[in-house]
């Protein structure tokens, strides 16, 4: 790893979410700091470390001042934006019927020491199996486009927000065993005891149970596939502090056997303790592999196969199957079941629908 860079980076974020600086530094490179932070969703979080840093150890005053207000603007305003435009949202459906849950983003963020300063994507959303309905209620009375080219969800805009619809949690045509997850993560989704009001209006969250499942898969389905960045991580650790205590324990561990995502359990709750300060009593248990976990981590902060997909299509073929090869290690983290399986049944995923290619 570029270790001085990285490890500035980490301590900021243990700091800006409220945990010990490990040590202070000088000489930092500013610039690079910030571009880093912005790759992994963290600009705001690695701001408010700074402003607990001691004067002569902050970036010059007027490069502070510009980071502070790209956070109001691509942050805070922006979150107020997200959070009218789910209250809009679940008003809609509330008055015709239609349940909706959020997963993953404004679920995540009420966890977050500030919400505000967890970065705002798209909106995902679960309607009880409802989804078809609802979609059809939203094109004939707003004429909202829906696009149902995507596996596991259709696509909409409200606002300048995108809108999965889910119907499925996770793309089961990629991966046998996501399958099996899949009905799982269904059942768990009947519970609509959770719920909170945004601007008056009833929106529904995910059980424990269930968006504990969800969100360790979903994050191990992007690391294999992708990478993932630091930011979900932070969801992972906000989630276990917040909820741990609700969690039903042996079922949860049944399942991470049952589903070969044990050793990923583990590698993510210790990057969450070692490095990021979490508690760990949080996690129930912390038993890892260092050099895995040390791995896992440089892959997070520098991905071996970057970010940037190239534009034309058998250079982009060429680019997956290299990084899909190269990527074999975390697959064999991520799933029970091995990469030559996992491979046609992707590519039977990609035939099915040729955008996803």
């Amino acid at each position: 790893m570029k270790s001085d860079l990285n490890q500035s980076f980490i301590s900021l974020v243990k700091l800006g979410i409220g945990h010990d600086l490990d040590a202070l530094f000088q000489n930092v490179n500013w610039v690079e700091l910030k571009e880093l932070a912005e790759k992994q969703g963290l600009s705001a979080v690695v701001l408010d470390g700074i402003e607990k840093l001691p004067e002569q150890y902050r970036p010059p005053k007027v490069f502070l001042l510009e980071w502070i207000g790209e956070t109001l603007q691509g942050y805070e305003y922006r979150y107020e934006l997200y959070c009218r435009t789910i209250a809009e949202m679940a008003g809609f459906y509330n008055s015709h019927g239609y349940k909706m849950m959020v997963l993953k983003g404004y679920a995540c963020s009420l966890d977050w020491p500030k919400p505000e300063h967890r970065p705002c994507g798209d909106i995902d959303i679960w309607q009880f199996g409802q989804q078809k309905n609802a979609d059809e209620a939203l094109a004939k009375e707003k004429g909202v486009e829906i696009d149902s080219s995507h596996h596991h969800h259709t696509v909409l805009y409200w606002r300048d927000f995108m809108v999965e619809n889910h119907y499925d949690f996770i793309n089961v045509h990629h991966h046998k065993s996501n399958s099996e997850v899949e009905r799982v993560l269904k059942e768990l989704a009947q519970d609509d005891s959770h719920s909170v009001a945004v601007y008056g209006e009833k929106v529904y969250l995910p059980s424990a149970n269930l968006h504990a499942l969800f969100l360790l898969k979903h994050t191990m389905m992007h690391f294999a596939a992708e990478g993932i960045s630091l930011r979900q991580l932070l969801d992972w650790g906000f989630f276990m502090k917040a909820h741990h205590q609700e969690i039903d324990w042996p079922w949860f561990f049944e399942k991470l056997e049952q589903f070969g995502m044990t050793a990923m359990f583990n590698i993510f709750n210790a990057i969450c303790v070692e490095d990021l300060g979490f508690e760990a009593a949080v996690f129930h248990q912390v038993q890892f592999n260092p050099f895995l976990k040390d791995r896992v981590l440089k892959e997070i902060l520098e991905p071996e196969y970057g970010e940037e997909l190239p534009k034309k299509l058998v250079t982009r073929l060429v680019f997956k199957f290299r990084r899909w090869k190269g990527s074999a290690w975390k697959h064999e983290l991520c799933y029970k079941e091995s990469m030559w399986s996992a491979f046609w049944c992707g590519v039977w995923n990609h035939l099915l629908k040729p955008s996803s290619i």
